[in-house]
Order: structure tokens, then sequence, then C-alpha cells
């Protein structure tokens, strides 16, 4: 059983964590600031430099909650502090990228270029070609946003070709094999 909602949230001091009266957390630090709505049923107390989140009760739907609602603003602090960054690889002859502005130009074996936009408050980089490094300070939107790109093309089981996240392991199926010359069947 996970114990994680039993763990406080360290706060830097660079950074500052406010709750409203609808359990509403604002946290906002170096990098930007972040909102999001935590479950009512969980409180939080801020001391020493650390955020705990307490449950009211032991009920398994509470209990999930309290690991969601803790390790969500551990994120947020995590976000405003030090972001969240994906990086994703393109493998495949002629398969590659182009980056102009923020509109990212995919050559990915279709008939015509993939062109997709970065959404506000993400930053896509392009270090070569065949690399895209997705970053922000939002976990979840900077996982969405690279879900989403490497959903264009994804990794082919048979030769391994198209998008897949750096250090994705692609399984490779086998091909058909050719039928014995002599084997009559």
């Amino acid at each position: 059983m996970s114990r994680v909602g039993l763990s406080p949230v360290p706060v830097p001091d660079s950074v500052s964590v406010s709750f409203d009266a609808h359990n509403v957390a604002t946290v906002a630090g170096p990098k930007g600031e972040l909102t999001q709505a935590l479950p009512p049923m969980i409180t939080f107390t801020q001391a020493n430099g650390q955020v705990t989140a307490a449950r009211p009760d032991d009920e398994h739907r509470t209990r999930a909650m309290h690991g969601l609602a803790r390790q969500l603003l551990a994120n947020m602090v995590t976000g405003v502090t030090q972001g969240f960054e994906k990086r994703l690889e393109i493998r495949g002859t002629g398969y590659r990228v182009l980056l102009q502005g923020r509109t990212l130009d995919f050559q990915l074996g279709f008939t015509h270029p993939q062109r997709r936009e970065a959404p506000a408050g993400i930053d896509i980089e392009v270090p070569d070609a065949t690399h895209v490094v997705v970053k922000g300070i939002d976990k979840q939107r900077v996982g969405q946003v690279a879900a989403e790109l490497r959903a264009i093309r994804p990794a082919d089981p048979y030769k391994g070709h198209g998008l897949r996240y750096e250090g994705e392991v692609v399984r490779r199926k086998p091909g058909k094999t050719a039928v014995a010359s002599g084997a009559v069947g």
C-alpha cells in the first residue's frame, strides 16, 4: 500500500503556496505560476517550509485522493522551480522534423508534412532533425503534448520507424517468413 500522502512536500524559499476556500492551490515560483483544484476532502497545512496533506478518514477513496492531492502539489512545486521535459526521437529513413517559429513541421512518410503548433505555456526545442524536446512547468500538459506528437506516427512494431520517447523500447514483431519452396500445403 502506498503512503505517498503521508510525506510532506518541501517548499523552497523562492516558492509561495496558497490555498483558497475551495481547495484551489496556487503555487508561484521563479519559472511561473500554476493553479490546480485539489480534492475538497483533503486539508493542507504549511509549517517550517513544508506542506502536509491530511485526510479526514481511512475510506478507500479518501486514501486515494490523499496521495493524489499530495503528488499534484509536489509536481506543481517541482514545475515552478525546475520544470519538466519529455524527449522524443524520430527513427526512419527520411523522417525528420523542422521547427519554424512555434510550428513543428514533421516529415514522417505521409504524402504531406504534418504541422503542429506549440500550445501556450509549452516550449519546444529541436536540437537536430531527429529529436524533439517538449518543456514546460505543468507536468500534465508537457506529457499530453508529447503524447499528441507521438501519436502522429507511433513507432512501427515491424521496422521500428516513427516517433518514440527517448529510451522507449519498441518490441519488434517478426515479419512474414517465406514458405519452404519444396513444401506443399
